[in-house]
């Protein structure tokens, strides 16, 4: 391996149309050959690229990340654009190709350094750090709410700046001046006392033979043109015309459809298939095993569907043959309790003699939580296409980590990673999901073994019951109050995976803490869900603050209020929530109001949810959501970020169970797993606060608080305390008020 150096860089080609392509990155050696056949057009040169600007002046950001929705795409190029300067009608974005030479170290950066600061003379060596062990990872994932807090901070807004300081050196330059005498707007450099102007294509030749500072001097907010301004996402047009192609869409030559049907119990086999009557239906190709699955390919998806539905396959058994979800709990118990008493418990957080505290206390208070399984239930079910031949994999799918599949098949494949191409399409929803390279092998392994190009398309029923859940989790809390009711211990036990780490973790000053877990491992294969384990552990948490409250005889609010005095940013936010809500105002009989404050990737959010009970029935009637993220830079994105992550959590904390019976899931269709509807919805009111502090994510934040500001309300209209979810267990006929269904900021 060679040695790795820092560089940021400005590379420039003249062939042809004479495009300047502009990248931040660390590199070793000469990567051009291996990068600009993957985004630059004949007659341009691209070395390790975040932007190219061509000779009409038009700016590409090459952005790496997925398009989920969540309009990260447009918010990146923004700004990137907002740093160079750019004209906003001249910027677009293409998405960076899964290869190596795309990895994204900036994400990786930004995931482990968080606010810490890189004395400017280490940069560069940092920097090399970051590429290598991104690349090692094959990191190009959109997830964990980083593509602004990450991608856009550490990568995007220094490619801009960097490639604007380059032009402007190369103006001043080319006019024999000095560059302090020059300024750009709208992709122009100004000479600033005659007012002489040029288009930033002119100087793309000459910025080609600069290097640019690793360090750019970036944009104080105050300076900002296009960040925290709503601009067009980028990706509507094509969506409201209906040329997005999502994966499900994309149609190759000479491509058939199959469909899947895997073992009904995790760990099974193929162990015996008649497919005979299949084989006789017109259109039917072909019936591939894959070990724990059985696919059929045809003509077209129905034909596949109505041949699969007449094999016959039984599975091998599993020693989790008989599990369900009420056993699994049990496990849990079972588990927690003997690692308690055995001191095998695992520590997160201890803080204080927790031990002391209880020996000490006027009152301790006990509590137990639980939460299912929960599918993600994407719109658009697992698809892929393949196309296995000549020694090459290409691969069309909508993925939140492209790099990371190109990867994932070849493994599965026994192939070349070299070899493998995988093509990124707008996701229908992903929520984690879509991290998953399931489907993508299945449509590979399939395509190998036929021949032919393939379709996988899974049924709704298959995309429910072969999922990677949310986990289950149960949770232990044991907290000691003073003679004030001000809590002085907190315990927590709990079982799960918990990512991130501090997940588990309160925001309030309790001295006293010891949070702690043990392992319960369970057929049930996981994966990342909107907010991964902050989602459980929010309705935890709130949920048991909330009851030390009321133990306390104390607000809610003001209970929370008194534990956040030395968080100003936090009790920022909470004051404002409860100000926006009208939490002090009194309530009609019936009614209620809960509360909840959560610190998630990086941004602060509260929520306040009223309910109304009327003869059993839960009218949902109003969300209040503030977030402080640091800076909005799409303050429509963001808040359309709130509006769905609370519907998220409003599924899941109504309706949201995947439950398991004799080994297998239960649910399979919407009939069962049911959403909250655009008639269900209530009025979402959300309110930006711009700390100018670090830079927080948006599309997970609003869903952990959600569950426990409702249920907290649903106490507070009903004096029934919900510690288990989803609320419809508990008999509730859960309608929306016809009055209250419009999303509002």
């Amino acid at each position: 391996m060679g040695k790795w150096t820092r560089r940021g860089f400005i590379t420039a080609g003249a062939i042809g149309t004479g495009a300047l392509v502009i990248g931040v990155a660390i590199r070793p050696g000469h990567r051009a050959p291996s990068m600009a056949k993957y985004v630059a057009k004949d007659g341009e040169s691209l070395i390790n690229a975040w932007v190219k600007i061509d000779g009409d002046n038009k700016v590409t950001a090459i952005v790496p990340h997925s398009e989920m929705g969540q309009g990260a795409q447009t918010a990146l190029a923004q700004m990137l654009a907002d740093e160079l300067d750019a004209s906003w009608d001249d910027v677009s974005f293409i998405e960076a190709p899964a290869e190596d030479a795309y990895a994204n170290y900036a994400l990786g950066k930004g995931f482990i350094l968080g606010d810490a600061q890189i004395p400017k003379i280490l940069v560069g060596s940092v920097d090399g750090v970051f590429l290598q062990v991104t690349k090692s990872l094959n990191l190009q994932i959109t997830g964990g709410s980083a593509s602004i807090r990450a991608t856009g901070v550490y990568g995007m807004r220094v490619a801009g700046a960097a490639a604007r300081e380059m032009l402007v050196d190369s103006a001043a330059e080319a006019w024999g001046i000095d560059a302090s005498e020059l300024s750009t707007a709208n992709g122009q450099v100004i000479h600033t006392s005659t007012g002489k102007k040029e288009p930033y294509s002119t100087f793309i030749v000459a910025a080609a033979e600069k290097t640019p500072s690793a360090t750019p001097v970036l944009k104080t907010p105050d300076q900002f043109t296009l960040m925290g301004k709503n601009k067009p996402r980028l990706d509507i047009p094509s969506k409201v015309d209906g040329t997005a192609q999502f994966g499900i869409d994309v149609d190759v030559e000479g491509m058939k459809i199959a469909t899947i049907k895997a073992a009904p119990v995790f760990g099974a086999q193929v162990a015996t298939v008649d497919s005979s009557r299949a084989m006789e239906m017109p259109g039917v190709i072909q019936v591939v095993q894959l070990g724990d699955a059985v696919a059929v390919v045809a003509d077209g998806y129905w034909q596949a569907k109505q041949a699969l539905a007449e094999i016959t396959v039984t599975w091998t058994e599993t020693a989790r043959d008989s599990a369900n979800s009420e056993l699994l709990f049990q496990q849990f118990l079972g588990d927690m309790n003997t690692a308690k008493a055995s001191g095998d418990s695992k520590t997160d957080l201890k803080l204080g003699d927790v031990s002391q505290a209880f020996a000490n206390a006027d009152r301790v208070v006990e509590r137990s939580y639980r939460v299912p399984y929960l599918a993600h239930a994407c719109m658009e079910p697992m698809n892929a296409v393949a196309r296995v031949a000549n020694g090459q994999c290409d691969i069309w799918t909508g993925t939140q980590n492209p790099l990371g599949f190109k990867h994932q098949v070849a493994a599965a494949l026994e192939m070349d990673a070299a070899n493998v191409t995988v093509t990124n399409q707008f996701l229908g929803g992903g929520f984690g999901r879509r991290s998953q390279p399931d489907a993508a092998i299945q449509a590979a392994k399939i395509s190998q073994q036929t021949g032919l190009p393939i379709k996988l398309i899974w049924s709704r029923e298959e995309d429910m019951q072969h999922d990677f859940y949310r986990p289950a989790v149960a949770s232990n809390f044991t907290a000691a109050l003073d003679a004030s009711g001000q809590p002085t211990a907190w315990e927590n036990q709990f079982v799960d995976k918990h990512e991130p780490t501090e997940a588990p973790h309160i925001l309030y000053d309790i001295g006293n803490q010891d949070i702690h877990f043990a392992d319960s491992p369970t057929h049930i294969p996981f994966g990342a869900w909107r907010s991964v384990d902050h989602s459980q552990h929010g309705f935890f948490t709130e949920s048991f603050v909330d009851e030390l409250a009321y133990e306390a005889k104390q607000d809610p609010y003001q209970f929370r209020r008194d534990l956040l005095l030395n968080k100003p940013r936090h009790l920022k936010v909470l004051d404002l929530a409860a100000e926006k809500s009208d939490w002090g105002k009194p309530l009609a009989a019936g009614q209620g109001r809960g509360i909840s404050l959560q610190d998630s990737f990086g941004s602060i959010v509260a929520e306040v949810v009223d309910v109304t009970v009327t003869a059993g029935k839960i009218s949902v009637d109003k969300v209040t959501v503030v977030i402080d993220a640091g800076f909005a830079v799409a303050p429509d994105g963001l808040i359309a970020q709130m509006e769905s992550g609370v519907i998220y959590g409003l599924t899941a904390a109504l309706y949201g169970e995947v439950s398991i019976e004799n080994g297998r899931v239960q649910q399979s269709n919407f009939d069962d797993y049911p959403m909250v509807r655009m008639s269900d919805a209530p009025a979402i009111e959300t309110h930006i606060i711009n700390s100018y502090e670090s830079w927080g994510g948006a599309g997970e934040p609003g869903t952990p608080g959600t569950a426990p500001a409702l249920t907290n309300a649903i106490f507070s209209a009903t004096g029934i305390r919900i510690r288990d979810l989803p609320v419809s267990k508990y008999e509730f006929d859960l309608t929306a008020d016809s009055n209250s269904n419009q999303l509002s900021s």
